[in-house]
């Protein structure tokens, strides 16, 4: 892993895109076409060449709730239901209410909020279990009032789910779940099979092809985002030990190849003790071939000339996870422009803020936090415009409406308002 200078990092590193694959395009599409055409034996078909199981079955039974419910043990449901209760505290304040306001003239003017009624959440698989995926798009949904809730994830070689993700469903009252993954559980949700009913949008992380597949199904429904590989980025100084800073970078390069992991930093010392902590720690992790590759593709340690320029590189990395672990870090939030989730202090690592602190872990990715947001409540509702005129205010406010419609050309708008000021001083 390299020590660069932000110089060195703004002409070589500061944007990581993700390369356009026009095969990965193609698959896509051709999936997403052959599951509208066929359904569920598209489903089974890609199944069986993509999982390397024959289901005869997508629904997961009662009684796989049951058996995944004996598979677990007590002390993970006590810390699964622990995150989902301070999960729902959390984005419990961000519900919204309808409002309305009242003008002169009986002139009501209001916001009704209306919840999505059906939403498909997408959990992966594949190298790891992901029953806080499950918390994290479920709990929102239903504090939003969703009303139906479907899960796809993909099957083992045997066939069967998860038994961690099953728990979390069942533990949030969700017993739709189909034994489905990749592009064709998108287009499944999408556009609807004899199994699967069609959602209205499509939240939850996957691999480049389920990435793909809600870009390309997005209009035909809604989607969260297009989240691309995990990010963080740490400004440390000598106040923090390296030792932690090196973890919390590994938490991330430890999700997959192309994960970014980034510390910024003003001492070069500290730069050096970081690196060697990482070359330390690296070796002892279980997935230490993952991490080994992410940090040579993707990881840095940046010297800053002072913490105004490290600030300067964050916002314009605009990572997924920001971590503060400096002197007064809460001084510093005035400084960051762009971040997914902030994370203030050295005893705030990242992996809190994926399990248990209650903010959602579905955070932008690839610099989009330049624009968007994390997961929330808001996600799951629609807003719809209340106007309520009285005779008097439409009388009131009629001569400019026909002025604005006439500007326009639009004769059709201003005749609408024309003809009920005519029939009122008829």
């Amino acid at each position: 892993m390299d020590v660069v200078t932000t110089a060195q990092f703004y002409k070589k590193d500061l944007t990581a895109p993700t390369p356009h694959n026009r095969e990965i395009d193609k698959a896509v599409l051709d999936i997403i076409a052959n599951v509208q055409q066929y359904g569920d034996t598209a489903l089974a078909s890609y199944t069986e060449k993509f999982d390397g199981v024959k289901v005869k079955q997508f629904t997961v039974s009662n009684q796989e709730f049951d058996d995944a419910q004996e598979l677990v043990d007590e002390a993970f449901i006590r810390a699964l239901t622990q995150a989902k209760e301070n999960i729902e505290t959390y984005h419990r304040s961000q519900i919204e209410k309808s409002w309305f306001i009242e003008r002169e003239n009986d002139v009501v003017l209001g916001q009704k909020i209306t919840p999505i009624e059906k939403v498909g959440v997408y959990v992966p698989g594949g190298k790891a279990a992901y029953p806080s995926t499950v918390l994290m798009n479920v709990i929102p949904a239903q504090l939003a009032g969703v009303k139906s809730i479907s899960i796809t994830t993909p099957p083992d070689k045997n066939g069967k789910i998860n038994p961690y993700v099953l728990v979390a469903a069942r533990l949030l009252g969700v017993d739709r779940v189909y034994k489905v993954g990749g592009a064709q559980a998108i287009a499944a949700l999408a556009y609807g099979t004899e199994t699967i009913g069609k959602v209205y949008k499509i939240v939850g992380p996957g691999n480049a092809y389920v990435a793909r597949a809600k870009k390309w199904v997005y209009g035909d429904v809604a989607i969260d985002m297009i989240a691309g590989p995990s990010e963080i980025c740490v400004v440390a100084d000598e106040t923090t030990n390296p030792r932690y800073v090196a973890a919390d970078l590994l938490s991330q390069a430890e999700h997959d190849e192309e994960a970014r992991a980034i510390c910024i930093t003003t001492s070069k010392e500290f730069a050096e003790q970081v690196v060697t902590e990482l070359e330390e720690q690296v070796v002892q992790l279980e997935r230490k071939d993952i991490a080994k590759a992410s940090l040579q593709a993707n990881g840095k340690v940046i010297l800053a000339t002072s913490i105004m320029e490290a600030f300067e590189v964050v916002n314009q990395i605009a990572p997924e996870h920001l971590q503060i672990m400096t002197e007064n870090p809460s001084e510093k939030l005035s400084l960051v422009q762009n971040a997914g989730a902030i994370f203030l202090g050295k005893y705030s690592p990242e992996p809190l803020g994926d399990y248990f602190a209650g903010p959602n872990h579905t955070l932008p990715t690839s610099g989009t936090a330049t624009f968007s947001s994390p997961l929330g409540v808001y996600d799951f509702i629609k807003k719809s415009s209340i106007i309520h005129y009285s005779k008097e205010g439409l009388l009131q406010a009629a001569d400019q409406i026909i002025r604005l419609a006439n500007t326009e050309g639009l004769t059709a708008h201003a005749n609408s308002i024309r003809l009920r000021k005519d029939d009122a001083h008829a």
